[in-house]
This record gives C-alpha cells, sequence and structure tokens, in this order.
C-alpha cells in the first residue's frame, strides 16, 4: 500500500509538472514546445526559393483592424474659437463618424497572443483580428510599449498557427528576407528584399520626446556650465533593421522573415517621400521584442533598465569630437557626454570622456546598437562594458537602474518644462498666485510654440491651467499623467486667466 501510495504520488507529480511545461509562462518556453511538436519545414538560408518560408509564415500572420471613437466639441463657455472655426463649428456639436484604420499582427503562441505596433492599437476602442481562416475575433490589448513601438494583443482562440522566433543578432546585411501583411487593406501579401543595414535609428518613435541624446545647444550649455541638460530622458529604443522588400502603410506590425521563415523583425516604419514604398522599410529586432512581450505577459508593462549616459546625436557628433580633438574614425565605440548623476553608470565608475567599446564583451559601435542591447535587460540586471579611457581598456560591471524620467520630472519643479504634445512649457503656480486667484492648483503656460497645438487654439502665455481632464495639476508631471485620461477622447482643461476670469476648453486627445 505504501509503495502504490508513493508511485500514485509520483505520477501525479510528473504529470503536473508536465502540464506545466506544457503550457510555458514566457513566450520563448511557448515557443519551444510548439516548435518541438511542429519542427519548420523549409529551404536553407541564402535560397531564391521562398515558396517553403512564405507557405510556413502567411497562415500566423494576420489583419488587425482598429476602431476610434467620434471626435465632437461644441462651443460653451471655451474663449478658443479657432480650433472649432478650423473644423466647421460654427456654434453647433460636431458629431463625426467612428474612425477606423489597419495594421499586421503576427501570432506567437498557439493560445492567441499576437504582436503588433504600438502605433496600430494605440488609444483604438476595439480591435478586431482577422485571421488567414476569415475569422474575425476581438482582441484585448495586454500592453504598450511607446519607447520600442511595440504592443502585445490576444484573443480567445487555441490551435493557432505559430511564426517561429529567430535570432536578430544573426541577421546579416545582404541577407534575403520577406515582409509578410496586409498592406493597403488587401490579402496577405508576401515580398522579398534584403537587409539593407542593421542598428538604424531614423528619429521616429522618440520624435516627441527630448532625447538622452545631447543637442549642439545643450552641449555648449553643459561645456560653459558644467550642467547637464535638465529635462527627461528619452527612453525611446531605435535599432532598427533596414529592408528593400517593399513595406507599405498597412504592413505595420507585420513580419519580417528570414529564409528559413524565422521572425527576425516587426516591420513598423517607411522611408518613403510619398509614404508609399519608394525607399526602405524599418523592422524592429524580434530579440527587443521578445524581451517586451515576456515582460506584458509576466508583469503587464515593461520593465526596462537604463545606463543613465548620454552622448553626441549623429548630426552632431562630429562637432562634439573635433572639440575634444577626435575625429568619429578615432572612437569606434560611443563617445559619453555625461554619466547621469545616481545613475547606473555613474555608480560604477564611468564617466564623461569615456568610450563605450562592448556589452558584455560584444562590440557596439553606434548609440542604437547599444540602446537596443540594452534595452532587453531589466532594472537590477548586471553589465559588463568595456570602456576606453585614456588610451587603456577597462571592463566595469554596471548595475542597471530602473527608469530615469520619474526622477528627472519631479526634480525639475522650479524650472520650465516642456509637454511636446501640448507644444507649451509649464512650471508651477506659486502660493502667491494660488492665493491671488484663490485656486488650490496650477501651472503657469509660460511659453507657447508656434504651429503646435496651444498655439493653434490660442492659448496665451501667462495662464494658469488648475485641472486637466478634470484632475487637479501642480506640476508638469501631474499634467502628463492626466492627459491620456481622456472622456469621449476628448482632452479637458480649465484655469484663470492673468485678469482673474475663469476659462475652460476641449479640443481632440492629441
Amino acid at each position: 500500500m505504501l509503495a502504490a501510495f508513493i508511485g500514485g504520488a509520483a505520477a501525479i507529480g510528473g504529470y503536473k509538472l508536465f502540464e506545466r511545461n506544457q503550457t510555458g509562462s514566457t513566450i520563448s518556453e511557448k515557443q519551444n514546445l510548439y516548435f518541438a511538436n511542429n519542427p519548420l519545414k523549409v529551404s536553407s538560408a541564402g535560397t531564391a526559393d521562398f515558396t517553403q518560408a512564405a507557405a510556413a509564415v502567411a497562415p500566423g500572420v494576420v489583419h488587425i483592424k482598429t476602431t476610434y471613437a467620434a471626435k465632437g466639441g461644441s462651443r460653451g463657455s471655451s474663449p478658443f474659437d479657432m480650433f472649432d472655426d478650423f473644423f466647421g463649428g460654427g456654434g453647433r456639436q460636431m458629431q463625426r463618424q467612428p474612425r477606423a484604420a489597419s495594421g499586421s499582427g503576427v501570432i506567437i503562441s498557439e493560445d492567441g497572443y499576437i504582436v503588433t505596433n504600438n502605433h496600430v492599437v494605440e488609444n483604438a476602442e476595439k480591435v478586431e483580428v482577422i485571421l488567414t481562416d476569415k475569422r474575425k475575433v476581438e482582441a484585448k490589448v495586454i500592453g504598450r510599449d511607446p519607447n520600442t513601438d511595440l504592443a502585445l494583443i490576444k484573443v480567445n482562440a487555441t490551435g493557432l498557427p505559430v511564426v517561429k522566433m529567430g535570432n536578430s543578432d544573426n541577421v546579416q546585411v545582404g541577407e534575403w528576407v520577406l515582409a509578410v501583411g496586409f498592406p493597403l487593406d488587401l490579402n496577405t501579401t508576401v515580398t522579398a528584399g534584403i537587409v539593407s543595414a542593421k542598428n538604424r535609428s531614423i528619429g521616429i518613435i522618440g520624435r516627441e520626446q527630448q532625447g538622452n541624446e545631447i543637442t549642439e545647444e545643450e552641449y555648449r550649455e553643459y561645456q560653459r556650465t558644467g550642467k547637464r541638460p535638465d529635462r527627461p530622458a528619452n527612453t525611446s529604443i531605435e535599432s532598427f533593421i533596414q529592408t528593400d522588400a517593399a513595406i507599405n502603410p498597412g504592413n505595420s506590425g507585420g513580419a519580417l522573415v528570414n529564409a528559413n521563415g524565422e521572425l527576425v523583425g516587426i516591420n513598423s516604419a517607411i522611408a518613403s517621400q510619398s509614404g508609399y514604398n519608394q525607399g526602405y522599410g524599418f523592422a524592429i529586432p524580434v530579440n527587443l521584442a521578445r524581451k517586451v512581450v515576456d515582460d506584458f505577459m509576466k508583469y503587464g508593462s515593461v520593465k526596462r533598465g537604463y545606463l543613465g549616459v548620454s552622448f553626441p546625436t549623429p548630426e552632431n557628433e562630429e562637432d562634439v569630437l573635433k572639440e575634444k580633438g577626435l575625429k568619429p574614425s578615432d572612437i569606434n565605440g560611443i563617445y559619453v557626454i555625461d554619466a547621469v548623476k545616481d545613475g547606473g553608470a555613474a555608480a560604477a565608475g564611468i564617466k564623461a570622456g569615456d568610450i563605450i567599446k562592448k556589452v558584455d564583451g560584444v562590440a557596439v559601435h553606434d548609440a542604437p546598437d547599444l540602446q537596443e542591447k540594452i534595452g532587453r535587460l531589466n532594472p537590477g540586471d548586471k553589465v559588463k562594458l568595456t570602456i576606453s579611457r585614456d588610451g587603456s581598456i577597462k571592463d566595469y560591471t554596471v548595475t542597471l537602474k530602473g527608469d530615469p524620467n520619474a526622477g528627472l520630472i519631479a526634480s525639475n519643479t522650479t524650472k520650465s518644462v516642456e509637454v511636446s504634445k501640448l507644444g507649451a512649457t509649464f512650471v508651477p503656480a506659486t502660493p502667491a498666485q494660488k492665493s491671488k486667484y484663490g485656486v488650490s492648483s496650477g501651472v503657469v503656460v509660460s511659453s507657447v510654440t508656434t504651429g503646435k497645438a496651444f498655439d493653434n487654439i490660442g492659448v496665451e502665455k501667462g495662464l494658469i491651467i488648475t485641472k486637466v481632464n478634470g484632475q487637479p495639476v501642480n506640476s508638469v508631471a501631474d499634467v502628463q499623467k492626466a492627459l491620456p485620461q481622456t472622456r469621449n477622447n476628448m482632452i479637458y482643461m480649465s484655469g484663470v486667466n492673468p485678469d482673474g476670469g475663469t476659462f475652460s476648453f476641449s479640443f481632440p486627445a492629441l
């Protein structure tokens, strides 16, 4: 009886362990299990015959259709009429039909996880996935990461075809690749090309952020005062795989695969004068995507580690180095302009003037390459940096820190800080101002950028904004936190004028 009991317990325990392994808790585990039972049967890399690779991948690439709320507005108490006039309000309530858009996605597990671009599903009220068997299934957004332009969605379905994740580090310039997706609302479309370049940054993700790449003006000020620019760090990561495979609107979120039928990138952007295929396409490396989607599944958000260093932009690198008596050819790495106080790099002993040569023993040649490698790691992870300093090479072990923006924004309470989406800078209202106007909260508009949102609707310097979307605001951080909390996709603001009069206005979410 004892032997039977022990044997039964061992059998149950073994089954539960097997069952847990069958389920898998990360995308990597799910992929390993799936392809152990469903091996790819495709031709070797380098062949000009892509039929097997296309046949293996196409069923796992889906069409994504999104619906957005209709936008509306009315005049009423708003003193800012220009915006309504621009849209033909004429004092009447404006009703608009729901807007729609489409993109692509890649099935990465048979139980319904799909990776796509953040910009494909951002702010969507409804996300619908059309599978290759023509089934239409509503999807739930699991997580979005604007910093990499990646998103993870899930449909309630099982037994789905899966695209195998490859290794984007092994991608070579000149290698054949296929782009698979739903361009221009067409059915599944496969195009072929080669990898034109790697680690490409085109500024599309971080365009609205003030970067940790220091501009020329900021560098001059840094040289004069020794004080680093006090602004939110740019946490975007751009290290695209560039390809000449034809990519058009609708391909966003689709698959870039090698000739083995393995996913090496998520198509994200095109460089074109017309907005259609005339140039190059850009894909997010799958090794970065794997980390992002695994974080979504484990934590619901991305946990990313940061080095805490600043470096020149590609545009001003030559001038910055020239002042140091250096040439880009002398560097063969990434020149450190500054190490953020209390950041991981500074704590490890890295300082301005150092040159980062390797990350964990792998050579890095430019900032996008460095950012992509660090972007795969978590806060608390340790990374070995090989540094060149005064002609000597030394290894430093850096413990990565968390998101630097929280501290930078919170510490910047007495200076004017820009909110790029609004095209304005703000400073917190002083206690004297709050007392004068009888308000308990407020930020003062300290400048307005011509041609941006506030300028377009007539907002002027000096206004005190007390609430954004119904939330009291006392700092730039409060404004940024409240902006996404829209009602009917409209942003609402209220406050007081310099003459003491009150105001309120609304405009479509940006």
